[in-house]
């Protein structure tokens, strides 16, 4: 017999053995019928494959994001034996399931796929589908796998042998599509009943542009018919909310060519802001205990050496600096991090002096490759709302927690009241890709689970995801249309201390090491403004829009009226502008609708002569007529309740 450890933590003894799709049974019939993989040890499986070990488990079903990945990525079989069928003597790249959905690169020998064939696609996969047939798992050697696509004359998969080590090698058949493959996949084809073909593109065969362009098409399955009807609806709202197409409208942002690809520009209205955003959060890490520190944009190629991101990212990030010094280089800062070990470590610090905690609005740049360059979500360039709080251990807890009150405190703020916190800690197989002590590690990820299930958190835990210096708690947040987004991540840290031997004098007169927590609540001021744009359609909260009212004057007879009243407004610290275009009243509203602005003033003779506005709101609602400080006490209590802490 074996023990089985299940997610709650409760035991169950099986013979050994056991097979994943017969955990679920014993469950419950129910489970077994939606259950589309297992993890077993923090790898996900077939639920057909044995268990010969003590394990613990998580049983995937759609609900779970290795579910939806292995349904994708058995899906992506499902599309190549479609097109196999439609476009016989197709050879075959690679086809991973994505974050939403998942691709096949394929070469179609000469033959084209345009949109118009997106359907015959689609309905032959549900044809194939509903055969119901079992994903098989077979372990091959090299010489056999060698020899079977050969004989079909693909040349790509036999590339993809060459670097793969005998006894290693898997094969995956579902009807009469073979392909080489280590899983885990879906039992059988049925759970899949809906089936888009998204769009095609061409792609370099493994990203190198001196290699072939294959054909690469991009799709998505879902178990039911609805939930695709609902994707549909959602991807035409997230059209409409695109950062990039109500950034630009809203005059926020824009991007050169000549500056560079992924390095955002900020115009006026954006970088107003900018300021907004960073001061709302100044003044609560002021509240909080914060100290605000400025460190420059590049460092020593040493300094990343002694903290690590030398070696895990050096490929990766921007080439050195080469100064006239012989062998002085320098590095655009890719983390803030090494640069507050610095400034902690610039005096000597006592146990009464913990915690301390330094703040910092620190850009940082990062080479990430043209393709993924999107918007302001993926660039280049950005500004982490970063901070590091250097604790003692018996403070770690507290610490802790008071940074997860400050996040959730930023998310009521803007209004992002659905979230589950991922408990990101290290593969449990794999060491290899983690510095530090493995005692230093169960302490740091003791620390997390423990405040998390104290702040009563929605948790999920999620093995491999750990930073490579320290186990970390990702905040994945739902935007209005049900997206999901990382936002915010706190992060526990034993490592850059002994890195940096950063010390303090304890009340023993001994010298100790202390606890290191690294936290973000926006992340990056850029992906936090892309992602806050979408989630209110540009709509934003009425103490952060750049402009919150639009002074409308009937004629130009009431230009000198409209200016007074906006400086009256002004001075309560309401944010305004007076359109005195020579355009019809018609033609200012909607282009103050079309800018996002709350409110709008309608200014004429009768108001002046009664000595108030008439008010309406974006989106058409009519407030009707009120004093002018009546409207700025208005305005005055939204935003105070807004940002109540």
């Amino acid at each position: 017999m074996i023990k089985i450890t299940l997610p709650d933590g409760s035991v169950r003894e099986y013979p050994q053995g056991v097979t994943g799709m017969d955990i679920a049974k014993s469950i419950s019939e129910g489970l077994a019928r939606n259950c589309l993989s297992i993890k077993v040890n923090g790898e996900v499986q077939d639920l057909s494959r044995t268990i010969i070990g003590d394990a613990s488990i998580v049983l995937n079903t759609w609900n779970d994001t290795d579910g939806k990945a292995t349904m994708w990525h058995s899906s992506a079989h499902l599309l190549a034996e479609a097109v196999e069928v439609l476009y016989p003597g197709t050879k075959f790249g690679i086809g991973p399931a994505i974050e939403n959905g998942f691709y096949y690169d394929i070469d179609l020998g000469g033959k084209t796929i345009s949109d118009a064939d997106f359907k015959a696609i689609e309905d032959k996969m549900l044809e194939l589908a509903r055969l119901k047939s079992e994903y098989k798992r077979t372990e091959v050697s090299k010489k056999d796998a060698i020899a079977y696509f050969t004989e079909k004359g693909d040349e790509y998969k036999l590339e993809l042998l060459e670097n793969l080590p005998d006894g290693e090698i898997t094969f995956y058949q579902q009807g009469n599509f073979t392909d080489l493959c280590r899983g885990p996949h879906i039992p059988d084809t049925s759970f899949i009943k809906a089936a888009k073909v998204m769009s095609v593109a061409g792609a370099y065969w493994r990203g190198d542009e001196k290699r072939k362009q294959l054909t690469r098409l991009y799709a998505i399955t879902f178990p039911k018919q609805k939930e695709l009807t609902d994707y549909l609806t959602m991807l035409e709202e997230a059209k409409k909310r695109d950062h990039r197409k109500l950034g630009k409208e809203m005059e926020l942002f824009t991007f050169s060519q000549k500056v560079g690809q992924g390095l955002p520009l900020w115009l006026p209205k954006g970088a107003d802001l900018r300021d907004r955003l960073t001061n709302f959060l100044k003044k609560a890490q002021a509240q909080a205990g914060y100290l605000g520190v400025i460190t420059p944009h590049i460092g020593n190629v040493e300094l990343y050496k002694t903290s690590g991101h030398y070696e895990k990212y050096g490929k990766d990030s921007f080439q050195p600096i080469q100064t006239p010094q012989e062998g002085e280089q320098f590095f655009l800062k890719p983390m803030n991090c090494p640069h507050h070990c610095e400034i902690y470590k610039s005096k000597p610090r006592s146990y009464k002096d913990m915690p301390v905690r330094f703040a910092e609005f620190g850009t940082v740049y990062r080479y990430e490759q043209s393709g993924e360059l999107h918007g302001l979500t993926r660039v280049r360039g950005f500004t982490q709302d970063d901070a590091h709080i250097f604790c003692r251990q018996d403070q770690l807890n507290e610490e802790f927690e008071k940074v997860i009150d400050l996040v959730q405190y930023v998310f009521k703020v803007f209004g992002f009241n659905e979230y589950t916190a991922q408990i990101s800690l290290r593969d449990q197989e794999d060491r290899s890709k983690y510095i530090g002590t493995n005692e230093n590690w169960e302490a740091a990820e003791g620390a997390i689970i423990e405040s998390s299930a104290k702040k009563g958190l929605k948790t999920v835990t999620e093995y491999g995801e750990a930073a490579f210096y320290g186990p970390k708690l990702d905040f994945m947040v739902k935007d209005v249309i049900g997206r999901k987004w990382q936002l915010g991540t706190i992060q526990v840290d034993y490592n850059l201390p002994e890195r940096f031997e950063l010390e303090y004098v304890g009340s023993d007169d001994k010298r100790h090491r202390p606890v290191m927590i690294h936290r973000a609540p926006f992340g990056s001021l850029e992906r936090f403004i892309a992602i806050l744009i979408e989630h209110c359609a540009g709509n934003f909260p009425l103490w952060l829009t750049p402009e919150q009212v639009a002074i409308l004057p009937l004629s130009e007879k009431y230009n000198s009226d409209s200016q007074n009243l906006l400086s009256l407004l002004n001075n309560s610290d309401i944010r305004g502008f007076v359109d005195d275009r020579n355009e019809t009243m018609g033609k200012k509203i909607r282009d103050a609708e079309m800018q996002k602005i709350p409110y709008m003033i309608v200014l004429g003779e009768k108001e002046i002569a009664e000595g108030v506005v008439a008010v309406r709101k974006h989106g058409g609602e009519d407030l009707g007529k009120m004093k002018v400080e009546d409207f700025a006490n208005l305005l005055k209590e939204q935003i105070n309740k807004a940002l109540e802490y």
